[in-house]
């Protein structure tokens, strides 16, 4: 947390507005960087998982695909703010997307990483039937949500969408009055 908060703490002082990490497994860190620091902070995708579930028509839940399954834990969820209970979905450690950004590949097989990810979606979806949108922890998964939407027909949100949002409280659109 250290390096985070130092990082952070830099950037205030050179006049940051708010403060945004990327990786989805930095929700852990959140509530502790909020405390620490004078301006807003988003630190992971999950964060937009509670705002979601109050979109979703009744009896429907977001659903999370993870770069790493087993990595993404109980306390992971709480720290953003959602239930344990939150299905999720991994590609499998065998998986192109893991290969390459979990083993720090140098080159990605760009095709073989969406069907990965559409897999994953699959997956999850056949489990869970109640699934309404799906949350992409991994900031390497943003350029599939487009194919993941329309191949699963819900909404995927994803670190674009939620920085997005965020960065539109930070900087409100100016709008032309009437003369």
């Amino acid at each position: 947390m250290g390096p985070f908060l130092r990082a952070a703490r830099a950037l205030e002082a050179e006049g940051a507005d708010g403060i945004a990490t990327s990786c989805g497994f930095l929700a852990l860190f959140q509530e502790e960087l909020a405390a620490r620091l004078s301006v807003p902070v988003a630190t992971s995708s999950l964060l937009q998982i509670p705002l979601i579930e109050r979109l979703l028509p009744a009896g429907q839940r977001v659903g999370i695909i993870t770069v790493s399954a087993g990595s993404l834990t109980a306390a992971h969820l709480e720290s953003a703010g959602a239930d344990r209970a939150t299905p999720v979905a991994g590609p499998g450690e065998d998986s192109e997307i893991a290969r390459a950004f979990l083993g720090d590949a140098p080159v990605l097989d760009v095709e073989a990483a969406q069907a990965d990810v559409l897999d994953a979606g699959d997956r999850l979806l056949q489990s869970h039937a109640d699934i309404g949108a799906i949350v992409l922890e991994c900031t390497n998964m943003a350029p599939y949500a487009r194919a993941l939407s329309a191949h699963l027909h819900r909404p995927v949100y994803d670190i674009v969408s939620f920085l997005t949002w965020f960065q539109a409280g930070l900087s409100p659109r100016e709008f032309d009055r009437p003369r």
